[in-house]
């Protein structure tokens, strides 16, 4: 396999748990969480910062200036004034396309497919999921009620969405912005994983012929 495939998602609908399960059938990396640790590293900013950011933005001026006594490492001019999210996505993004660039593997979330738009080896997917099953899936996991459940899924999206479409040039969950878009709910977890391997290899097999 040497495609970089990226992940986008629902809250709720098993993104994560499907491209950790594609990443070991082809036997590579999923980062998710992981990235925010290693963008922190790569960077020098402190990884609380990336985890109060992770895919929501902010325009709060005293929150970007308390938080900005957090951030070591970027000290370049162009740097100095610039709000500590944009730093963070900027941080995020090289490293996104460092990850990339060392070998194929999954990244869920953050605005990877943008990041490596210019990519050859790169597969954009979505990943949805009915309303039914996302609540379900949250009210498990976090041992919520079922309004709980709803709300939160309905916040998380709005969220990503807004993450999004401010940092990148496309739309959040439109079918034009990927690839392949996927609901969950039919297939279930590991039916939907099986559908991406079958689909990434043919697509690599066709790049080749």
């Amino acid at each position: 396999m040497n495609s970089v495939i990226t992940i986008g998602r629902q809250f709720g609908s098993g993104g994560r748990e499907i491209g950790e399960l594609v990443a070991e059938k082809f036997g590579i990396k999923c980062y998710d969480k992981e990235l925010l640790a290693r963008a922190a590293k790569d960077s020098g900013l402190c990884q609380e910062v990336f985890e109060n950011h992770d895919e929501v933005p902010t325009n709060s001026f005293l929150y970007n200036l308390v938080m900005d006594t957090y951030s070591f490492g970027y000290n370049s001019s162009a740097y100095v004034d610039m709000p500590v999210s944009h730093k963070v996505f900027l941080a995020q993004f090289d490293t996104i396309k460092r990850l990339a660039d060392e070998e194929p593997c999954i990244i869920v979330g953050r605005c990877a497919d943008y990041a490596l738009s210019d990519r050859d080896n790169l597969i954009r997917l979505f990943i949805s999921a009915d309303e039914k099953c996302k609540t379900e899936r949250i009210m498990e996991r976090f041992d919520l009620s079922e309004q709980q459940a709803r709300e939160m899924c309905i916040k998380k999206d709005k969220q990503r969405k807004s993450y999004y479409d401010y940092y990148s040039t496309k739309k959040w969950g439109h079918v034009n912005t990927y690839d392949l878009s996927i609901n969950s709910s039919v297939l279930g977890i590991e039916g939907t994983a099986d559908l991406i391997v079958q689909y990434v290899n043919d697509v690599e097999k066709k790049r080749e012929s």
